[in-house]
């Protein structure tokens, strides 16, 4: 494990080498490693190396598994990145760069839907020519199907909950597994009047449904094809490829489905023959290989190791892109968790913190990001610059006097031992942990860092039970935005109605009614400006309560092959490329 001195050494190295890359103009084209069109951050906000030719074999290489194949249970950005090769939805994201890509277009429907004017009933219309990989025809009882695997929450877990939230609030519907009805397409809150239109009940209005309906877990799924809790290893694909193998932790191999209509599917180039993916946990040897060609790109979009962002950023800084991110990274205090249970335990732990330090460990302010003050991210509604804690007026440096004042206030004058959850293939991640480990028992406060498996962390640091059986109090992780509203950001984190069993991201157990309320208020809002400002109070409330701690808004150094072809970032999904649209050259 690097020292904490070598980490310091590689940021200022990072850092060095940008400002150079920065007033020599970046996209030179005699840098090494560059091609036609890139350079330094060169698909922040443009297509790079823009090609319809298709052929070869695009690569992936990832820390990290997926956490599921199965659209209805994945929570992972990445994952929903790359899911579109095999999965479809009824609208999806534009296929464009940067901001443009948050637009919502049709996908399966010909476009985004007919709406009612009391905001409750949308309506779709599907494509001519959609097909299943055995080349059956797809319709709206499949899309329909798909969905309702959301309600089948003792067997279909870890996936956002928003639809279903929305459609069966009082949670009346079991599932299409206890469906009593001969189809299993009992949910009365979608019609399927024929095979080609599709239509949504709401109870009551939710400005944001299409953008539930964009993800994964709004894609069909095949009755016949259904296998429950083991779809995850063999879904069945409505997309340009479908799986050829999988074994999970290791790897993952796409090829064409040749019963996919380019016709019916306007978006999509599908120009690799194949795509594959690797799975290694040694992340410095995996940026070594992606800088060598032997793979393309990193499936995580997680940004590089230390190590390797300085040879990337020294030696082939054309292929690189300094990607600011919609990701906060935090520290979950748990509520549950004595002595979490009490704010001021909660808020020594603010005072405690070196955020300066943490941000140093993460890759600095270019290569990790800027220290974070609110809840929220910059570019969603509800963000502002309130600083209870001093965090930025210190300069991310600690209060020490204030930390053992708290201390005091919550019975706890010589500190409290507790245990921390990282995930050991996110970079920094364990070392931040560490990092904070040493920062808290300069108070008293200790802690134990406890190295999880992100693809497990569903079931570990989401499962309020083992989270108790282990004694967790803390838990260190990173989030972004499902999509981009306050709701899509912020629901998950704190609404006391999405702790789930398993598969849940309110990590620290926050049960507080007005928070509830405010999320009520705000989705029910037809006025962004009064939205806003409701996520602004919410804001507040948190951070008064130091209920939940940001300390990075994150920016990555991401590595792009010269062989990539229509590399851009895309805004909706968190700065990372644009999975579906690349190609490769030979």
């Amino acid at each position: 494990m690097l020292s904490k001195r070598r980490l310091a050494a590689g940021a200022a190295l990072v850092v060095a080498a940008l400002v150079t890359t920065t007033a020599c103009g970046g996209g030179d084209s005699s840098d090494n490693g560059s091609e036609k069109g890139a350079g330094y951050n060169a698909a922040l906000d443009k297509v790079v190396n823009a090609s319809t030719k298709k052929g070869g074999t695009l690569k992936f290489i990832g820390k990290q598994d997926f956490d599921s194949l199965d659209p209805q249970r994945t929570y992972y950005g990445m994952t929903w990145d790359f899911m579109r090769f095999f999965t479809r939805t009824l609208v999806t994201y534009d296929t464009k760069p940067g901001d443009a890509s948050n637009k919502l277009v049709g996908d399966l429907a010909t476009g985004p839907a007919e709406i009612s004017d009391d905001g409750k009933t949308y309506t779709y219309k599907l494509r001519d020519g959609l097909t299943w990989e055995d080349g059956s025809t797809l319709t709206s009882k499949d899309i329909k199907y798909g969905i309702e695997r959301i309600w089948a929450t003792d067997v279909i877990t870890g996936g956002p909950a928003y639809i279903k939230a929305t459609l069966d609030p009082k949670g009346e519907y079991p599932g299409p597994y206890k469906d009593k009805s001969k189809d299993k397409l009992g949910l009365k809150a979608i019609e399927t009047p024929d095979d080609k239109t599709i239509v949504f009940k709401l109870p009551k209005p939710n400005g944001d449904f299409e953008q539930f309906l964009a993800m994964p877990t709004g894609a069909p799924v095949k009755q016949s094809e259904d296998t429950a809790a083991k779809y995850t290893q063999k879904p069945f694909s409505s997309g340009p490829y479908k799986v050829e193998s999988y074994k999970a932790g290791k790897s993952l191999v796409l090829v064409r489905n040749t019963n996919w209509k380019k016709s019916s599917d306007p978006l999509r180039p599908a120009l690799p023959d194949k795509i594959t993916v690797t799975i290694s946990a040694n992340l410095e040897e995996n940026d070594k290989r992606l800088m060598e060609g032997d793979y393309d790109l990193d499936v995580n979009g997680t940004g590089m190791t230390q190590s390797g962002r300085v040879t990337a950023v020294q030696d082939h800084k054309a292929n690189v892109d300094n990607i600011q991110t919609s990701f906060v990274r935090y520290v979950a205090l748990v509520h549950t968790a004595k002595p979490f249970d009490n704010a001021n335990c909660r808020k020594a732990v603010f005072y405690a913190t070196d955020f300066a330090g943490l941000q140093q460990v993460r890759g600095g302010e270019v290569a990790g990001g800027e220290i974070a003050n609110s809840v929220f991210p910059k570019s969603i509604p509800g963000y502002t610059d309130y600083d209870p804690y001093g965090v930025l007026a210190r300069k991310g440096k600690p209060d020490v006097a204030k930390a053992k004042e708290a201390l005091k206030e919550c019975g706890k004058p010589n500190g409290f031992s507790t245990k921390i959850t990282a995930r050991n293939n996110n970079p920094g991640e364990v070392d931040a942990a560490e990092a904070l480990q040493e920062q808290l028992g300069k108070v008293g406060i200790k802690v134990e860092v406890d190295p999880i498996d992100g693809a497990q962390s569903s079931s570990i640091s989401g499962s309020p039970k083992v989270v108790k059986e282990r004694g967790y109090g803390m838990t260190m992780s990173g989030w972004g935005p499902d999509f981009p509203t306050g709701q899509g950001y912020a629901q998950p984190l704190y609404d006391s109605r999405f702790i789930f069993p398993n598969g849940n991201y309110n990590e620290s157990q926050i049960d507080d009614k007005d928070i509830d309320k405010m999320f009520d208020d705000a989705i029910a809002s037809t006025d962004p400006a009064e939205a806003k400002k409701i996520y602004e109070e919410m804001n507040k409330r948190l951070l008064d309560n130091a209920d939940w701690m940001p300390f990075i808004y994150e920016k990555n150094i991401s590595w792009r092959s010269p062989r990539l072809t229509n590399v851009y970032s895309s805004a909706a999904y968190n700065g990372r490329y644009d999975y579906v649209m690349l190609g490769v050259t030979k």
